[in-house]
């Protein structure tokens, strides 16, 4: 499982970074986001794009986001 942690980036950087690992991710890999906050617009475009994810709020405040294809 590829990590991406894009906490305290600006946006549109994290949605962007986000979005740039899911193109190069390995088929069957998953991706495993760390974030500083919960990303309303991101779950949009990865319905559309076809991907299922996993949020989990974190005791600091962050948020772990487990995305893959959906299938």
């Amino acid at each position: 499982m590829l990590e991406l942690d894009v906490r305290g980036l600006p946006p549109p950087e994290p949605f962007e970074n986000i979005m740039h690992a899911l193109q190069t991710l390995p088929a069957g890999e998953g991706l495993q986001v760390h974030i500083h906050r919960e990303p309303y617009p991101l779950y949009e475009a990865l319905r559309n794009a076809g991907y299922a994810w996993q949020t989990t709020a974190l005791a600091d405040g962050s948020f772990k986001i487990l995305i893959a294809r959906a299938a």
